[in-house]
């Protein structure tokens, strides 16, 4: 009940809670600082090797490409310079030389044409049936026409699939002339759709117009106009071999991760897109792991802090129980040597008049002497009475006088000390106790045994203790106390034996400990065996406890005994 007192107590509460956040800011403040710098340079780390990545990706794919585009342009470039237009006119010639581009590029090259100035294609070579097929109207042909060599954009033209052209210009006989090369759309785009990463990561071209040169791989429709918008077009657009990565939010707030890179001199743009929480996924797979653990980290944080915060409040709450425990105690000796004081005085103030009244005693057994007396009947009975007075105030000085002998004897200084003397006394001073409990004391003493260098104060505290103790155990059941002297070694034993009811095995480990005491509230300090087992070892000895319950205890002490007097002891006994 007083400990539920002590811990309801507001300061101990309020004290509480200040251990718990002290330790909890003390521990968040460095986690969250050292976790927050980590995960915010691994989150900076992280995002720059992704856009590395794509930058180098990215830029080696366009390379790849614009190689592609140079490789075709250079072919055809190759057959003009080599054969001129008069020799590719030739329909055989032609084929020739597409089936000798097919077997060196596979299926790159889908046909091959000679076109006039006038926009007619005058020879044709491959799967379509595209002779004199007229593309005065085209809008590549008027861009080659007016151009050494030209790359269209991809469109579906008149075979009505997508493809796009590569033309190369010649004069021939003062007119102008074009050689055309249809590219495969399909083994162009497979360049682009292998560019693919993670589970939304993929590429696709755009021309200037945001009109797609390729096929995307996902659902995707960009703006029109300035390369669908990924650049901004303000200004004057700078065409570099650099890759730019940006992150934007497109298509109805998902924020995508762009990689942006110019091909065919700027008339494409090649663009690599893919969802953020594709491209960081890892990084968000590590974020969110680390939050967890700093979460766990936390919760293990408080919860040991709120254990030890509990048990050190309460640890606290017992230290001030014992403290209070402890000034009353200090109370409580305090009335007890005023006690002491004052038996000590009423002692002595009693012995002088039980000494005249034994004088007195005397006085009238010299009277009875006398002859008027000496004839009297009763002088028998008045002679017994005059014994026993003096008897009884013999016994009462004696009792006065021990009561003195230690009130008075409070000098720690050691000397030489015959502990049979001292136990005969503190036997006899507990005697009147132990017969008003029905207690026999008995003792068995050990002949010549040596004397010990002590305090005889001390000594007298510790024997008188074990002994009232012994007397308190069978004060309801009565008993026989036994008190033993001997020697073994270089020791003294001393053993204090009871046939009481004992002390439970639990309790045997704690029955020195200051302030334990079985007693009941008010007789008992708790202090008398832990004082007894300061002393002996303040003097090198030892003081055990054997104890069965329902048959008794024995409180065993060792006294050390000097060399010097061992020896002594020793050559005594030879002679």
């Amino acid at each position: 009940m007083n400990e539920k007192k002590h811990r309801d107590d507001p300061f101990y509460k309020h004290l509480a809670r200040r251990i718990i956040f002290g330790i909890i800011f003390v521990s968040f403040t460095p986690l969250l600082l050292v976790s927050g710098m980590i995960l915010w340079s691994f989150h900076h780390a992280y995002h720059e090797k992704v856009n590395a990545h794509l930058e180098e990706l990215v830029g080696r794919h366009t390379q790849n490409i614009d190689s592609f585009l140079d490789e075709k342009l250079s072919d055809i470039q190759l057959l003009v310079r080599s054969y001129g237009i008069d020799r590719l006119q030739d329909p055989v010639f032609l084929s020739d030389r597409l089936e000798a581009l097919r077997a060196t590029y596979d299926d790159v090259f889908t046909d091959l044409g000679v076109i006039n100035e006038d926009g007619i294609q005058v020879t044709y070579v491959g799967p379509f049936k595209l002779e004199n097929a007229n593309y005065h109207k085209a809008e590549w042909f008027n861009k080659a026409l007016n151009n050494p060599y030209y790359i269209s954009d991809v469109f579906l033209g008149l075979r009505g699939h997508p493809h796009f052209i590569v033309a190369v210009k010649q004069k021939f006989q003062n007119k102008d002339w074009l050689l055309k090369a249809t590219i495969n759309f399909q083994a162009f785009n497979s360049l682009v759709e292998n560019l693919r990463i993670g589970q939304t990561g993929f590429a696709f071209i755009l021309n200037k117009e945001g009109e797609f040169q390729t096929t995307p791989s996902f659902e995707f429709t960009p703006q029109k106009g300035c390369y669908g918008f990924f650049l901004d077009c303000g200004g004057e657009t700078i065409v570099d071999d650099k890759v730019q990565v940006v992150e934007k939010t497109f298509e109805g707030g998902a924020k995508n991760l762009y990689a942006t890179a110019f091909l065919k001199g700027g008339d494409w743009l090649m663009i690599f897109r893919q969802e953020s929480r594709d491209a960081f996924g890892e990084l968000n797979r590590t974020q969110n792991m680390a939050l967890l653990m700093i979460i766990m980290g936390g919760l293990v944080i408080v919860t040991l802090t709120s254990i030890l915060t509990k048990r050190t409040v309460n640890r606290i709450i017992a230290a001030d129980r014992e403290k209070e425990t402890l000034n009353q105690q200090m109370i409580e000796t305090g009335k007890l040597a005023t006690v002491g004081e004052l038996a000590a005085g009423i002692a002595h103030e009693i012995n002088n008049p039980v000494a005249i009244m034994v004088e007195e005693a005397g006085w009238i057994e010299d009277l009875l002497e006398e002859e008027d007396f000496k004839e009297g009947e009763n002088l028998a009975e008045f002679e017994r009475a005059l014994i026993q007075i003096r008897t009884q105030g013999q016994r009462c000085k004696e009792i006065t006088h021990k009561l003195l002998s230690f009130a008075r004897k409070t000098d720690p200084r050691v000397h030489e000390v015959q502990l049979n003397a001292l136990v005969e006394e503190m036997v006899s001073l507990s005697a009147q106790k132990a017969k008003y409990a029905n207690v026999v004391l008995e003792t068995q003493l050990a002949e010549n045994l040596p004397t010990v260098n002590v305090s005889e104060s001390e000594m007298q505290q510790v024997f008188l203790n074990l002994i009232n103790n012994a007397t308190d155990a069978m004060e309801k059941t009565g008993g026989t106390i036994r008190v033993t002297t001997g020697s073994k070694d270089d020791d003294i034993i001393i053993r204090v034996s009871d046939n009481g009811p004992g002390i439970p095995k639990a309790n045997l480990d704690r029955i020195f400990n200051p302030f334990y005491t079985t007693k009941a509230v008010g007789k008992g300090t708790g202090l008398g065996l832990s004082i007894c087992h300061g002393i002996i070892k303040k003097i090198g000895g030892e003081i055990k406890v054997e104890s069965n319950v329902d048959v008794g205890t024995t409180f065993i002490v060792r006294i050390p005994l000097d060399k010097k007097d061992t020896d002594d002891s020793r050559d005594g006994n030879d002679k």
